[in-house]
This record gives C-alpha cells, structure tokens and sequence, in this order.
C-alpha cells in the first residue's frame, strides 16, 4: 500500500467513531498544551532575571568575606576597598563600592515594612547602575557628616508613601528618623535580592548609626565590596590583582578569608538552575502527554477488538502482515500528531495570554521559542507511535479464520 492510500484510510477509520478520536486528542492536546506552557514560562523566567542582571553590568567583581554565618565578623574594611584603587597594583579597577547591610523595621506614618537596609558610599550608584527617578542619590558630604538620610526603592516607596511623592518626608529606622533624599528606579528582583525592597542610606550612617561591626583587626566592616573592572576582557587579569591585593593586605599564608565572583558566573550560575528548573517544569507536564499515550493505547485496543472482522476480510483478500500493522499504527500517530498540533496552538495561545499578567501573585514573563514547539510536538508523535505499536502488532497478528468468526 502506498503511503497515501495507508494516511487516507487511517483518517477515514478516525473520522468513523468521532466521539473516541476526540477523547484520545483530548489527552494529547492538554500534555502538548501543559508542556509548551510551562516550559515558556521557564523560558520567560530565565531570561527576565538574566537580563535585570546585565543590567547592573558584566564588567562586575564582587567581593565578600569568606565567613558569612551570623555569628561570625566580617574580614573586609571600607580601607580594603579603597587599597583596590591603586593604579600600581589594580590598574585593571575602575571603581569600587563598599556595601554595610542590616536589616530593619521601616515605619512611616501608620504604614510599616521589614526592609534590607544597606550602606552605600557615592560611587555606589555608578558601580551597580542604578538610576534616581526623583530626589538625588547619596552624596559625600552625607557620608562625611554621617547624616541620616535614605533614598528609597520603588518598592518600599510605595508601600510608605502610596501615591505621594516621599521627597523630603521622613520615616523611622530602627527607631532612628530619617529624612528621604530620593527614590530609585525599579529593578526588579534578580539574583541577588530584590532591589526595590532595599533603603539606601550613607555607609558610615548605617555603621554608626545601625549597624557598628568592626572586623578581627578593628576596622570598620563592611559585607562587600563591588569592583567595577575596566572591560569584560580584563575580568581574569583583575581578579588576580583584587586576590594579590587583598592577600598582601591581610597577610594570608593559607587559605584566602575572602572571595571573588563575577557577573557573568553569577548569570551562568543562574542560567543553569533556571534551565533545571523549566526542564523540571516540562517532565511534569509530560506525565500529562504519558497519560494522553496510554489513552491512545487504550482507545487502539478497543478499536481492534471492534475491527476483528475487518482485519479478517482485508487478510482473507490478500491483506499482509505490514500493512495491517501500519494501518493501526498509523491511526496512532496521526492521532498524537493532531493532538500534538492543536496542543501546541493552544499551548502557544496560554503562553501569550499569561505574558506579562499577575496571576496569584505572580507576574508571569514568557517566552515561547521553536524549540520547545517542535521538541514537544516530536515528543508527541513518538508517543503515538510507542504506544500505537501493541495495538497494531495485536491487529496484524490475527488469523484471518479466527477473525472471520469473531462476533
């Protein structure tokens, strides 16, 4: 039988018991359906958090003390940020921000939060490119005369402040008041917190006023220092400078009490976790094309316990082995392919819908790609074919006179 006259036939004994057909393309249509959806939403997540991330830069070196437990005191000083700026020994450094982070109880007026509340000198703004949608950002004098100023995250502005403009009003920190000097542009959430829940305040207010830790050696601590390098080429070389530099200051022999991570392994690491978790996502949604297979397998078997006499007729006039097996298998996978296709439709359709809309409490970002289409729409066609092979196997097994007589 020639492949036209096999597809033909197969839609013809679909089309005969359309109630059955729909039932077995139901299960299909939602597993393609669940998987496209799901595995875009991944996708979506993936590449929104890369892209905040970029964002802040890719020519980015953060340093942080080795012993982070709360217990235990930071080893690095503001003094070990501003070493990093010598042009002898880190000439690859074009700036570097040091950060004191605590954390606190926000009130203002009869509204209150729990807020990240970190210590940030000028070049801050700079180095991790943020921008002030209105006020100004902290300046040197602030720092110098330790003021108790805040610039604010969109976020905590507008859970404060609602819809009022909170320039120049004020607000409590930990029982200290502070007067709001400007509010950030939102950031969104990435890897490494959410920046629009964050207060900003002058480093040496959040040591003296807030937070007051000093290291082994006495210095003022602080819990990271960002390092700007001059260009994406130059990361390795300065990495080796900020160690070197950090090494000779502390006197290290032995291991290193601080460590040194890039933007981009920030986002690589990223990358790959998002990527586990949308595969993770797409394997339970597959369960749901697994069920739709075993349905199909199911709907096959009844189909050959009804075309007994049929298989019988075809094989007594000649009808071989392969082209009863491939009739009942090509049923099968055409049955998956239909409802792989309108799955995928419908899949693409929900991603679309769900794009950028806040459902339970989450803003969905999606992105449908070709891969993930074709990837389940090949999924569901073999599918078909594994399952459509006992059924069809069964079929082209029956001896014809036995099948002749079946009532």
């Amino acid at each position: 039988m020639s492949p036209f006259v096999i597809i033909t036939t197969a839609l013809a004994s679909l089309g005969a018991s359309k109630l059955r057909t729909g039932l077995a393309l139901l299960g299909i249509v939602i597993g393609v359906a669940a998987v496209i959806s799901t595995m875009s939403v991944g996708r979506g997540a993936e590449q929104s958090i890369t892209e905040r991330i970029e964002a802040l830069g890719t020519n980015l070196l953060f340093v942080r003390p080795t012993n982070t437990g709360p217990a235990s005191r930071s080893t690095l000083t503001i003094d070990d940020g501003e070493a990093l700026l010598d042009p002898l020994l880190t000439p690859s450094i074009v700036a570097q921000a040091p950060e004191v982070s605590t954390s606190g109880v926000v009130v203002a007026g009869r509204e209150n939060t729990f807020a990240q509340i970190v210590g940030v000198t000028p070049e801050y703004e700079f180095v991790r490119s943020y921008s002030v949608s209105s006020g100004q950002f902290i300046t040197n004098e602030q720092v110098v005369t330790r003021d108790e100023v805040a610039v604010l995250g969109s976020e905590v502005a507008e859970t404060l402040f609602g819809f009022r403009d909170p320039v120049g009003q004020t607000l409590r920190i930990s029982g200290r008041q502070f007067r709001v000097t400007g509010v950030l542009e939102s950031r969104g959430g990435t890897a490494l917190g959410n920046l629009d829940g964050q207060i900003l305040v002058p480093i040496t207010t959040a040591y003296y006023r807030l937070s007051s830790q000093r290291t082994t050696q006495g210095g003022i601590a602080v819990q990271a220092i960002n390092v700007q390098v001059e260009g994406i080429d130059s990361m390795d070389k300065a990495i080796q400078e900020v160690a070197t530099s950090l090494r000779l200051r502390h006197r290290i022999t032995d291991d290193d009490d601080f460590t040194i991570t890039s933007q981009e392994e920030t986002i690589e690491t990223l990358t790959e976790t998002q990527e586990t978790f949308a595969l993770f996502l797409g394997a339970i949604a597959g369960i749901s094309l697994l069920v739709g297979g075993i349905g199909i397998m199911n709907i096959m078997m009844v189909s050959v316990t009804e075309r007994t006499r049929e298989i019988g007729i075809r094989k007594a006039m000649g009808a071989k082995w392969r082209d009863i097996l491939l009739q009942f298998v090509s049923e099968a996978t055409l049955l998956s392919l239909g409802g792989g296709i309108a799955g995928a439709v419908l899949g693409i359709v929900l991603s679309k819908l769900m794009d950028g809309r806040e459902i339970i409490g989450q803003n969905f970002e999606t992105a449908v790609s070709g891969d993930i289409t074709i990837l389940a729409l090949a999924v569901a066609a073999a599918i078909g074919l594994f399952f459509g092979i006992y059924p069809a196997a069964r079929a082209a097994n029956l001896h014809p006179i036995e099948a002749l007589r079946y009532e």
